[in-house]
């Protein structure tokens, strides 16, 4: 770890450079910086500041801007930002509070506030406050989880990239159950037998839920076309 971990090396240059620039030595703390930017590829803001604990892991890629504070036991992986949007003054880089997980190449921008013990996913764009004890993902990054709890998300599909709703197979099954239906309607005509209320099998309210969903998805995507 001491020889080979580039993470611990650019933290040690970033406290000395803090140093530095606490103390108005602006530009030595800046070619310190530099330096250490060039030797582990992590760019950190001598200005940051950043609690005890704080670990990057592999950290290639990683940017950390001037005004950015950190809390204790913070955790970051390769290709983060913590960096501003370009349209604030003073306080314009991220807050991030004790125990915060934030994944590969996510992307945290302004001057927003990451609660403590939660949990920006991998590729996320956060622009927005995160709660204390919550899991962020996407772009723009939404809270799916708080306190373990998941958060329900009317008319987008759940963030579980094993169970996403299939409406077309929904639709398939319910036009087979229809034709079941149909079926042995006909049969019973062709038999003399009392023939099976069509309203109890259920296969009229399948294909009507799924006509609904596939006209809410439309809906979304139209409205998303006409919001770009």
């Amino acid at each position: 770890m001491l020889l080979c971990y580039p993470g611990l090396h650019a933290i040690w240059s970033h406290r000395a450079a803090h140093a530095l620039y606490t103390h108005g030595q602006r530009l030595p703390a800046r070619l310190l910086s530099q330096a250490s930017r060039f030797v582990t590829g992590i760019e950190i803001h001598p200005g940051a500041q950043i609690g005890h604990g704080f670990f990057i892991d592999h950290g290639m890629g990683v940017v950390i801007g001037e005004t950015t504070e950190i809390g204790e036991d913070v955790t970051i992986y390769q290709g983060v930002t913590l960096g501003g949007t370009g349209k604030e003054t003073g306080k314009r880089h991220p807050t991030v509070h004790d125990g915060v997980i934030i994944g590969t190449g996510a992307r945290v921008l302004g001057p927003v506030d990451i609660g403590e013990c939660a949990k920006v996913g991998a590729g996320s764009i956060v622009i927005k406050d995160v709660p204390a004890n919550s899991t962020v993902v996407g772009n723009p990054g939404r809270t799916v989880t708080v306190e373990g709890v998941r958060v329900g998300s009317p008319g987008r599909p759940d963030i579980d990239h094993v169970h996403l709703p299939d409406p077309v197979a929904d639709t398939l099954t319910c036009l087979m159950d229809r034709i079941d239906s149909l079926e042995r309607t006909i049969s019973d005509l062709k038999a003399g037998r009392p023939i099976e209320d069509p309203t109890t099998n259920g296969a009229g309210d399948c294909i009507d839920d799924a006509r609904e969903e596939l006209a809410a998805i439309k809906d979304r995507r139209g409205a998303a076309k006409g919001s770009s």
